[in-house]
């Protein structure tokens, strides 16, 4: 299945897998007839965990065989990808920008204050549209000062970031058998595109339904899409092999504003957290939850297995 993908450089950030848990009490609460499974990312032991450092364990090492000695990325000010990629500089000895989106607090807390810990030099901006220009504009100084820059895009959702879901889908096939439906948080799109491209080489039926935490279904289609397309030469297949697949992305529980909690995430966190002593953020896996449960409710899955992947995040509750 993995192909070319089994050859591409990694640094081991934290040992795999991560497990697999079934999740009896939230099953019998929502009267589910669905098998509910979660896959643990949050559980992952480097940096407080998450998808991010599957990916970031590729474009890490892909860093380093550039001889990279500073990493830029940007996000949020409470961003887990910052976090991680923060966490990832620290322990390989590179040196760490962050370019955030929003004020400085005066404060730090969760995210932002981990950033600080790890050493990174934020910079902030008024926009999210500034982040990328201001990136190139860090890059520069870098370059100009005699060092090299590795510049990750936003999630670290490349075709590259995304191969690590294509690796976390082989992963899943050696602990269990294809579940019916995998959801999760998509945003950037890099972890979905992972996820659909892996269970499309495996050539198992599963469906992959992303809850987005922000952006339009239309939007993030495309650029799941994008993503996909680039993923072929990584993988060892023809750039077509991934046009037909599904992308099924669910909007409805954004809510009115990004990282902004909704009365059905707040359930969600509080009744996952009392049923099965798991813990969810309010911007990410939140608000999935809250979309599986709504699908559950609805008489969705029945007969079937689900697994909720959960791409962890938890940090957030802290801010």
């Amino acid at each position: 299945m993995l192909g070319a993908l089994a050859s591409l450089p990694s640094v081991p950030l934290a040992p795999e897998p991560t497990p697999i848990e079934e999740l009896p009490r939230l099953g019998r609460v929502l009267g589910s007839r669905a098998r509910l499974l979660v896959k643990r990312d949050d559980a992952i032991g480097f940096a407080f965990g998450g998808n991010k450092v599957r990916k970031m364990r590729l474009v890490a090492a892909d860093a380093l065989e550039r001889g990279a000695d500073t990493l830029i990325t940007s996000g949020g000010i409470q961003s887990n990808h910052a976090r991680v990629t923060a966490a990832a500089a620290a322990k390989l000895g590179l040196r760490a920008i962050l370019v955030a989106n929003g004020a400085p607090q005066e404060r730090p807390s969760a995210n932002a204050l981990l950033d600080r810990l790890l050493g990174a030099d934020v910079y902030y901006v008024a926009a999210r549209e500034a982040r990328a220009p201001e990136m190139e504009r860090l890059a520069g100084e870098v370059r100009a000062r005699g060092g090299q820059p590795y510049v990750v895009p936003l999630g670290a959702s490349t075709p590259l970031g995304a191969a690590a879901f294509v690796q976390a889908i082989h992963e899943l096939l050696e602990q269990i058998d294809p579940p019916d439906v995998i959801i999760h948080s998509t945003s950037s799109g890099g972890t979905q595109a992972g996820l659909v491209a892996g269970c499309a080489l495996a050539a198992v039926p599963t469906r992959v339904i992303g809850i987005s935490a922000d952006e339009s279904a239309t939007s993030l289609e495309h650029t799941i899409r994008a993503i996909l397309s680039g993923m072929g030469s990584l993988a060892g297949v023809p750039p077509s092999r991934f046009d037909r697949v599904a992308v099924e992305v669910d909007d409805r529980f954004v809510g009115g504003v990004y990282g902004v909690p909704t009365p059905e995430s707040i359930e969600a966190i509080e009744l996952v957290a009392r049923t099965e002593a798991l813990f969810l953020d309010p911007t990410y896996t939140a608000k999935a939850m809250a979309g599986l449960i709504a699908r559950i409710r609805a008489g969705e899955f029945s007969g079937q297995t689900v697994l909720f992947w959960h791409t962890g995040g938890q940090v957030g509750l802290f801010a």
